[in-house]
């Protein structure tokens, strides 16, 4: 049974792949569908195949995943232009005869309010005309999504932000990639729909108190209208797009967008999903 990861180089693709190995996947059943080749020198040294081959080029996908008998198709990263580059993912496993494909997509996608979803929606709704059996992995939030700027929050005191007193169902990377590794390597997931989420489902003012326990230092949250929040984010120097997106994601996580009570990603993992707590010391 060959395992196919596309984007086996990113955040979430690495830990995938390390859950595999740690789940019993032979190495050498393995295939790491990657960019650049150096950077997946790691993952070779473990006895993994790596491949090359970019979301935008269909024939370089279809020579990677010649005898793959299961795909995860990790999302891309451009947003915007993911539903072409998952068309060719698609096409491409179609082209080779993949037999199985899991993809990443969004909590709820078909009726989520957030900007992200459309293309996951629309990446679904390919998946279903293609003909092969394929498992929808709707991941919620990743706790790392605060992790970025932790620091300077904790230096300021304050986390802004637009999510009024909605809750996130977060869980750590390592949690997904998990569930995904148990999808793979199980049979029977065909048509298989998972809304995945974190036992942990804090308001934003929780989480607020999560980075005060982890960095020790007193943090609040101050809560804006979402207009106010995307123009702050924007001044801080993230482009449009993605200061856009972020409020977008708080907009939604005020009316339950980023939420779910499921319980599907702890009965994957056979476990409790980690704590925000935990994720934000291991980022300091």
């Amino acid at each position: 049974m060959t395992i196919a990861i596309t984007g086996a180089t990113g955040h979430l693709g690495r830990l995938v792949v390390d859950a595999l190995l740690t789940r019993g996947a032979p190495a050498a059943d393995l295939v790491a569908v990657v960019r650049d080749a150096e950077k997946a020198a790691d993952l070779a040294d473990k006895g993994v195949q790596v491949r090359v081959a970019d979301y935008s080029d269909p024939a370089a996908l279809t020579a990677a995943l010649a005898g793959v008998d299961k795909l995860l198709l990790i999302s891309g990263s451009e947003v915007g232009h993911r539903l072409p580059q998952h068309t060719n993912v698609i096409e491409a496993a179609k082209a080779a005869g993949v037999g199985f494909v899991a993809y990443t997509s969004v909590l709820d996608a078909a009726q989520s309010p957030l900007s992200l979803a459309p293309e996951h929606k629309a990446t679904e709704e390919l998946l279903a005309k293609s003909g092969i059996d394929h498992a929808l992995l709707r991941n919620g939030w990743y706790w790392e999504n605060y992790t970025a700027d932790l620091a300077g929050t904790a230096e300021r005191g304050v986390l802004a932000g637009a999510g009024g007193e909605g809750r996130v169902a977060g869980a750590a990377r390592v949690d997904y990639a998990d569930a995904a590794a148990v999808v793979l390597l199980s049979d029977g997931q065909a048509g298989k729909i998972y809304e995945l989420g974190g036992d942990e489902r804090l308001t934003l003012a929780e989480l607020a108190a999560a980075m005060s326990d982890a960095t020790g230092k007193k943090v609040v949250y101050q809560d804006l209208p979402v207009e106010q929040y995307e123009a702050a984010l924007e001044g801080a120097g993230l482009p449009p797009v993605y200061a856009g997106m972020l409020a977008s994601a708080d907009a939604g996580i005020k009316v339950g967008a980023l939420d779910t009570e499921s319980g599907d990603l702890q009965r994957l993992i056979g476990r409790n999903s980690t704590p925000a707590v935990e994720v934000l010391r291991a980022a300091l």
